[in-house]
């Protein structure tokens, strides 16, 4: 069975994994940087590419150890090649050439959205192709059908903002800390998800796309009208939110044939988010499946996963391969309105 080392460096977290084709996870090193950025109230750049250099050389020799095997017992390098804060992508990517050049073994530049579309197939083994995905997190909300490793077709996406952006915004206008989005989820715990009159952007549309600038404006209207707890907005919000994804999600499932729902990305760890999505996949009769938490946030065994997807499909890169701000999964998609690059 084929040994991957994942790398991966994308935005906060700093990770390495090595894992097996048979969906053994042999080591998984991460090291957080949420101290660091939590003075600023979001993730600072230029900090964050810092301690990926800093951290990343000591976290692969951490896993190398913790899987009991050498450089040299490597198949492959497999390492996040964008979207991404570009510092943090320069960083992993550039490792990830490095040790391959010096190993002698086949680099796998892996999109990093990829990473967590194919996340669902490490934790389940039952989950085959072709699979409805909501790939939901802090930088893109999309619908995508997945037909196998680097084929994905995009259904929907979002026109303005991502869902788990507007957690963090949020979190940031409530004052709730950071990172927002178990922020926000924690307070809502204690909220009246009825109490707030906010807007369901493009409830019931014939688009299939998401929205959620609005639901963000929303927020900074109610904050600023003293009217509510910061728990009981926490909570309307939370509610919008799933609202939204379930209305545009049950649209998808309508048109398209899939063996099951799946939901991947930060945001899939949110348990309101999850529930819903549970009751709509049983609503159509089909099996919902998704991460478990770890593997929902960013973590380099999901990016190992997928290094080893492509290794069994022959799908290799070269050392000349650049690194990615922006990189979608389907570049033939279609413009949605509204939509800018991150599409």
């Amino acid at each position: 069975m084929p040994l991957i080392l994942g790398l991966e460096s994308s935005c906060d977290e700093t990770a390495a994994a090595v894992v097996r084709a048979d969906r053994t996870i042999l080591a998984h090193q991460l090291a957080g940087q949420e101290a660091a950025h939590r003075p600023f109230g979001g993730v600072v750049p230029e900090i964050a590419a810092r301690a990926h250099v800093e951290m990343l050389t000591p976290l692969v020799e951490a896993a190398l150890d913790e899987a009991g095997v050498g450089l040299s017992e490597i198949d492959a390098i497999a390492a996040t090649a964008g979207p991404g804060l570009i510092g943090g992508v320069m960083v992993g990517l550039v490792t990830g050439k490095a040790l391959a050049l010096a190993a002698g073994k086949p680099l796998i530049a892996v999109n990093h959205l990829e990473g967590h579309a194919l996340s669902p197939r490490l934790a389940d083994p039952s989950l085959s192709f072709p699979y409805l995905l909501l790939l939901v997190s802090g930088g893109h909300c999309q619908l995508l059908l997945v037909e196998g490793a680097g084929r994905y077709r995009r259904l929907a996406t979002t026109i303005d903002d991502a869902a788990g952006e507007a957690f963090d915004k949020t979190a940031k206008l409530l004052g709730l800390g950071f990172p927002g989005g178990p922020a926000v989820e924690r307070a809502a715990l204690a909220g009246n998800a009825m109490a707030v009159p906010l807007p369901r952007p493009l409830l019931g549309s014939a688009e299939p796309h998401f929205s959620f600038a609005g639901l963000k404006s929303a927020v900074l209207r109610a904050r600023d009208a003293g009217l509510y707890q910061a728990e009981d907005i926490a909570a309307s919000f939370q509610q919008a939110v799933v609202d939204c994804l379930i209305d545009r999600t049950r649209r998808t499932l309508r048109a398209v044939d899939t063996t099951a729902l799946v939901v991947a990305g930060g945001v899939a760890a949110n348990k309101a988010v999850r529930g819903a999505l549970e009751a709509l996949a049983a609503e159509h009769g089909l099996p919902f499946i998704a991460p478990p938490l770890w593997l929902c946030t960013d973590n380099a065994a999901m990016i190992a996963w997928a290094g080893a997807e492509r290794y069994e499909a022959g799908m290799f890169d070269g050392l000349d391969i650049p690194a990615r701000a922006r990189w979608p999964l389907d570049p033939s998609a279609e413009k949605a309105r509204g939509a800018g690059v991150k599409a």
